[in-house]
């Protein structure tokens, strides 16, 4: 974790409260391409037009058969045609690239003139937001360079994904953006600060087909204590129809959706009932919790959620035994997790109580109370007002309502295993 270098942060994901006066810095625009010459003149004509104009343009070809022609001040990298490798395509652009900030487009994907201004406005005052603006389809066959695509686009637009249109509408452009809005990126119209991108370690290369690196980013984002937001005013127009309405191979779209699934702990996209992918939840219980006290309440929690771990201490995890969601205390909490709960004394419960639970934090406030016998802990606050100095970013919110039982001495394993003690 490294210190921001510049701006400020906001509580939650209250974007827009971003201050409004922030200081101007370098924009690099990365275009990603692949054997798409005519779409890629189109961009960089468009790209020459912005009310706000790049300081630098680096395009990055994922192994065309012949370079692409740019021209001169755009700077070209490539890298060797080894299949489908837009993360390392991007990150190759990226490295080449100089600016402050970065904004990444598609080489068919082409700006409205207002794009980079709009695009770049919060990152330059907060840092750690990740900005996706809005992709917009059309049929531009014979568009050219000379033409101006927000006058062309309209009159030939295709349908825009009515569910992540939606999706934009009920989270107010994100707004309201919780551990699932992942799902809402697209690689083909981002921004963020190169800070926040090196932070957070860039495009993972291992994806090796379409699809699916930009929710691993933005979930990777999310989880550090990043903030996501929408610029419908931003518009960019992708050439053709959205990737849902064409053809796709059957193998092609499991394989993006088993990598995104292991790489995630967030509901809608990672695994709900195989021992894969991250761990979001983590659990520590104290060191004087009772044997009983403990054995029950760990097996309370783990049936519920099966994908956790448990922070424990030595005597405690040699009484729980050899399961391997058992870890030791001194063990750090998984960068990846997004939950921790601190337990001090015994909890029971149903399923449905602890799910419920977990799912109690806001994305306001980074600690509650949980019936006076643990602390339920929003990493991802906590990780922000960590990476600023600032406690304040990690408010502590009003107990929270629970169904699970504080512990008592009047249930013993048996009952609680036999199931007439509860839960």
């Amino acid at each position: 974790m490294t210190a921001p270098p510049y701006g400020t942060s906001v509580v939650g994901n209250r974007w827009d409260l971003a201050p409004g006066d922030a200081p101007r810095r370098t924009v690099s625009v990365v275009v990603a391409h692949y054997e798409q010459q005519a779409e890629l003149d189109r961009t960089l004509a468009a790209l020459r037009r912005q009310t706000r104009e790049p300081d630098e343009v680096v395009v990055t070809d994922d192994g065309s058969r012949v370079a692409p022609d740019v021209p001169p001040g755009v700077r070209l990298v490539r890298q060797h045609d080894d299949g489908f490798r837009a993360a390392a395509a991007r990150n190759r652009g990226v490295a080449a690239s100089t600016g402050a900030d970065l904004v990444l487009l598609d080489a068919d994907t082409t700006p409205e003139p207002e794009l980079v201004e709009r695009m770049v406005e919060l990152p330059e005052a907060l840092p750690e937001a990740l900005v996706v603006g809005r992709r917009r389809h059309a049929d531009l066959t014979g568009v050219g360079p000379a033409d101006n695509v927000e006058e062309v686009a309209p009159r030939r637009e295709l349908p825009e994904p009515e569910w992540l249109r939606t999706a934009y509408t009920r989270t107010r452009n994100l707004l309201d953006a919780d551990g699932t809005a992942h799902r809402f990126a697209i690689s083909a119209v981002l921004a963020c600060s190169r800070w926040w991108y090196d932070e957070i370690g860039g495009f993972d290369e291992d994806f090796r087909a379409y699809g699916g690196e930009d929710w691993e980013l933005a979930h990777r984002s999310w989880t550090a204590g990043g903030l996501l937001a929408h610029r419908p005013d931003a518009v960019a127009w992708h050439d053709g129809p959205d990737a849902g309405a064409r053809d796709r191979d059957p193998d092609a779209r499991l394989a993006e959706t088993v990598a995104v699934a292991d790489r995630t702990s967030a509901g809608g996209t990672t695994w709900r009932g195989l021992a894969r992918g991250p761990v979001d939840a983590v659990m520590t219980c104290a060191p004087g919790l009772g044997d009983t006290e403990l054995l029950v309440t760990v097996d309370s929690f783990l049936a519920a959620v099966p994908r956790a771990v448990v922070r424990l201490g030595e005597r405690h995890r040699a009484l729980v035994g050899t399961d391997p969601r058992a870890v030791s205390a001194d063990d750090g909490v998984p960068g990846h997790a997004r939950t921790h709960l601190v337990v001090r004394r015994g909890l029971t419960g149903d399923a449905a109580a602890w799910t419920s639970l977990l799912a109690g934090l806001d994305g306001c406030a980074a600690t509650r109370d949980v019936a006076g016998c643990a602390e339920l802990q929003d990493l991802r606050l906590l990780r922000r007002a960590a990476r600023w100095g600032r406690p304040e970013l990690a408010p502590a919110g009003p107990p929270l309502e629970t169904r699970l039982r504080p512990w008592t001495g009047e249930v013993t394993l048996e009952a609680w295993l036999g199931g007439w003690a509860g839960g």
